[in-house]
């Protein structure tokens, strides 16, 4: 397991209609937190800037954009990225995606990680997409292209965390959505567990949403959640 510090193991992922809404929400959770998630839903609605405002304020930020496009695209969009200041850039695993945005982001200290699985698909969502062979399977392939091509880490469920960190080892970062606190709802994702669990399991960060966000007192939550991974390392 890396030396990472256990509140910066969790990622809140501002998964919010508009801007104002995350900095009001950044300012509710103050110090708790100190990695956010951007994906495309705030970047649609302006949230490119707030990349660069919260980096330049100290924080991390994963920049969810699941890129996927021909070559040149990927490894162009890549380089602007790098310009941002973010931690993280997510790109779907296929080997050109991956490939591309290894190339664009060059000797910048951007971290790039594939998408293997959506959370919210299982098996009949792959076979009903043309795919054969299962989850786990496709979760693996890709892991193992991931490996070879060099890129940072991966985003998995927290149900194939164990098994691909036995298959990979630590030469990938391994960052899991789906997690859910004790007695919070799935919502639309179908592959979950606790922070606790999947802390166990061998993940190195922990994207959590609504369960915060969404909550009465987030920052109590988030705290927590904190709590909870810094007893499942101890």
């Amino acid at each position: 397991m890396s030396k990472i510090e256990p509140r910066d193991r969790m990622i809140v992922a501002l998964d919010l209609p508009s801007v104002d809404d995350a900095q009001a929400m950044i300012k509710q959770l103050g110090d708790s937190v100190t990695f956010y998630k951007i994906g495309m839903e705030l970047v649609y609605a302006g949230g490119l800037d707030l990349v660069r405002q919260l980096s330049s304020n100290g924080k991390k930020v994963f920049l969810d954009l699941k890129l996927h496009d021909i070559p040149n695209t990927v490894e162009k969009a890549t380089q602007r990225v790098a310009d941002l200041g973010a931690t993280f850039l997510t790109v779907h695993a296929f080997p050109q995606t991956m490939k591309a945005a290894v190339k664009g982001k060059g000797l910048s200290p951007l971290q790039i990680l594939g998408v293997t699985v959506m959370t919210s698909y299982d098996d009949s969502d792959l076979i009903e997409a043309g795919y054969s062979m299962g989850v786990r399977d496709l979760v693996a392939h890709r892991a193992r292209q991931a490996k070879a091509i060099g890129i940072n880490g991966l985003i998995l469920s927290p149900e194939e965390v164990a098994g691909m960190r036995a298959l990979i080892g630590p030469a990938l970062q391994l960052i899991t959505p789906g997690i859910r606190p004790k007695g919070a709802e799935k919502g639309d994702q179908k592959r979950v567990m606790t922070p606790g669990e999947a802390i166990t399991a061998g993940a190195d960060y922990l994207v959590i949403g609504r369960p915060i966000t969404s909550a009465t007192d987030p920052k109590s939550i988030a705290d927590a959640v904190v709590d909870e991974i810094s007893s499942a390392l101890g």
